[in-house]
């Protein structure tokens, strides 16, 4: 009999009348957990004593400086992990970023670079400091009154990264370009009046009006289009209620952020640029997931009128997706049994924010997972499937982002992505919308858009101490032509490419050929002969529009492929680079790939881009419902058979008939 969990025993499945939650994950994975108030606060004091960076800091990112594969594989041999944190500081008065490791063991210094023409993120402090200095300037106050806006207390004012145009006294800034809206009375939907064509430079760091940019623009919109209940018509009457009950309690095993959960385990990391990091993901004891987490969000937007070519965001590296996290809501954003994890990071100032309940952790059912009828024996055989659900929410601007990591009881991985919020808003004439908008109400529009991710996946499949690398191989499909071996016309064919190279293993998805991607372990062979694998369920890759000589396409030339390969550096950490701010995209994956280094059966990184794009609907508007994207990493190869063949026989015996009428169970 073949053994779908090697390395353990085979046995028949027995119903039980109480269900078993995992045991405690290993103690290897508190190595991986973010930083802790106290680890903070003891990394900002290390910086505040230095006399070259403490005068005057700004903080930005703060997190785990995390292990390397091969530090990683010393650790699990034994050798104690050394605990320190990265830092990022500027100063105000002084161009530059600096790259800080500080030990969080000897409270000092390890390393320190200085990255001269660098621009750290956007914090939130800088952000809501934006609009106040934008709306006391007299200029932008001029530029008001020209619109009919005699009161500055309704107008609002978005901080948009400014990007890399080159325009005249933008140099050497932090350059945020602001769009506006008028709020008509308190908690009102502003993003229904658009002031349209009024656009305004800022430097971020120094809180320098640079430039007002009046570009004239079609009138405001008035019409009042709310979603706060407060000023909306008497609600729908409800639903009866769908409760999602556990009697048992959960399934999972918590330690600290060490999680088990079926024949998972796994450590759940956090960053405020990443937001969640899941690391050394393992089913069964054997790795498949090094690191995985979002790597960069950029939202190229489609109208090249006024101010709003200056549009494309990137919300991981320019702002942070954690720091942004909601604290969730018991009953709300999850239902269950639910376990919180708070988010720790450090203001612009070095002092400690929390965010309660910022990450999610649950169960959810996924309904039939595998189910056969043998008809002539009469026997059916049917396994419901339940996942590992760890999620977060954030809002940078005007969307919000719900991301979920799912693992299930098939050996799956994989994340969706549900984008809502509020669409980003320009003005129109009544009826007379341009061919890049799409009017959502009478002269209200919302710009063609789309959000490109990139997740970062540093693959690990069986890659155990002793090392053991692995590859990326491209399987395309093909017909086969009529022919001697093909005489009726019905054959067609999977072939497997191994791409060596990084300028080879940059790719597109092809739906002629049914392209997917498989990460393999070529050391070691499953029981017919082949690697051990994880195939790359790509499902929603994206065609981008942006000119690839153009300044935002420059910038975000990471999204000319759907796939890149890279071997693990250190100092590789992002598809848009280091610092985003103001880039010039020299540092972003196309560039980085020009090395051409070997990326067979060595520590690789897959970088894999998808997302969504978006024609926006009246539907749209106000609050958007959400849209959905993502990418999966399924098994292939990697076990003998189905593992969640040995799942027992369960009957869920708290279902009921709908009109209450008695009835048996499966």
């Amino acid at each position: 009999m073949i053994d779908a969990h090697e390395g353990h025993s085979h046995h028949a499945a027995q119903p039980t009348s109480r269900g078993v939650a995992a045991l405690p994950p290993p103690r290897y994975l508190q190595a991986l957990a973010p930083l802790d108030p106290a680890e903070i606060n003891a990394a900002v004091a290390v910086i505040k004593a230095d006399a070259e960076l403490g005068p005057g800091a700004l903080y930005g990112n703060l997190d785990l400086r995390e292990p390397t594969p091969d530090e990683w594989r010393a650790h699990l041999a034994g050798t104690q992990l050394k605990r320190e944190a990265r830092l990022n500081i500027s100063h105000k008065d002084r161009p530059g970023v600096w790259m800080v490791i500080v030990s969080l063991e000897t409270h000092a210094i390890v390393s320190r670079r200085c990255f001269p023409t660098a621009k750290s993120a956007f914090q939130v402090e800088q952000l809501l400091d934006v609009e106040r200095v934008v709306k006391a300037d007299p200029r932008f106050v001029e530029a008001c009154l020209k619109r009919g806006i005699t009161d500055m207390t309704g107008v609002c004012v978005d901080s948009w990264s400014g990007g890399n145009f080159g325009d005249a006294g933008e140099e050497g800034h932090m350059v945020s370009y602001a769009h506006c809206w008028l709020r008509l009375y308190a908690n009102e939907n502003f993003y229904a009046h658009p002031i349209d064509g009024l656009n305004v430079a800022v430097d971020v760091k120094t809180g320098e009006v640079l430039r007002i940019d009046d570009h004239g623009g079609p009138p405001i919109p008035m019409t009042d289009i709310p979603y706060d209940p407060e000023f909306m018509p008497p609600a729908r009457a409800p639903l009866k209620p769908l409760n999602v009950i556990q009697p048992e309690g959960t399934s999972f095993t918590m330690d600290g952020h060490a999680i088990a959960w079926d024949r998972w385990t796994l450590g759940i990391g956090f960053s405020p640029r990443d937001g969640i990091i899941l690391h050394d993901i393992r089913y069964a004891g054997r790795p498949v997931v090094r690191r995985a987490a979002l790597g960069e969000l950029v939202v190229p937007y489609g109208s090249p009128e006024r101010g709003h070519y200056r549009k494309n965001i990137f919300d991981i590296g320019e702002y942070g997706f954690g720091k942004f996290n909601h604290s969730l809501k018991l009953g709300c954003d999850c239902l269950g049994a639910i376990h919180y994890l708070d988010s720790h990071y450090c203001g612009l100032d070095g002092g400690l924010i929390t965010i309660e309940k910022g990450i999610c952790i649950h169960e959810e059912d996924t309904g039939i997972l595998w189910k056969h009828w043998d008809f002539r024996a009469d026997r059916t055989e049917l396994r419901r499937g339940r996942r590992l659900v760890i999620s977060c929410v954030n809002t940078v601007g005007n969307y919000e982002y719900a991301q979920y990591w799912y693992l299930d009881q098939a050996g799956e991985i994989s994340f969706e992505v549900k984008a809502t919020g509020i669409v980003n808003t320009m003005a129109c004439l009544p009826g007379q919308p341009s061919k890049y908008v799409s009017e959502v109400a009478p002269g209200l529009t919302a710009p063609i858009h789309q959000h490109i991710f990139c997740a970062r996946l540093d693959m690990a499949l069986d890659s155990g101490i002793s090392g053991g690398g692995n590859s990326l191989v491209e399987v395309n499909s093909f017909a086969e032509p009529v022919g001697p071996n093909n005489p009726h016309g019905n054959g067609f064919f999977a072939t497997e490419t191994v791409l060596k190279t990084e300028l080879e293993a940059g790719r597109r998805a092809s739906q002629e050929t049914h392209r997917t991607w498989k990460v393999i372990n070529p050391n070691k062979l499953n029981a017919v002969g082949k690697p051990v694998g994880y195939r790359l369920h790509a499902k929603d890759c994206v065609t981008p529009f942006l000119a690839e000589n153009g300044p935002s396409g420059q910038r975000s030339n990471f999204i000319r492929n759907h796939v890149w390969v890279t071997p693990f550096h250190p100092d590789e950490r992002y598809p848009a680079g280091e610092y985003v701010c103001n880039s010039d995209g020299s540092d972003g994956l196309a560039e980085i790939v020009k090395q051409n280094r070997p990326v067979e059966n060595t520590d690789i990184v897959v970088w894999h881009c998808f997302g969504l794009h978006h024609v926006v609907r009246p539907e749209d508007f106000p609050v958007q419902p959400t849209m959905s994207a993502g990418f999966a990493l399924m098994p292939s190869g990697f076990f003998n058979l189905n593992p969640s063949n040995d799942l027992p026989r369960e009957t869920n015996t708290a279902s009921v008939l709908a009109d209450g009428s008695v009835a048996c169970h499966c």
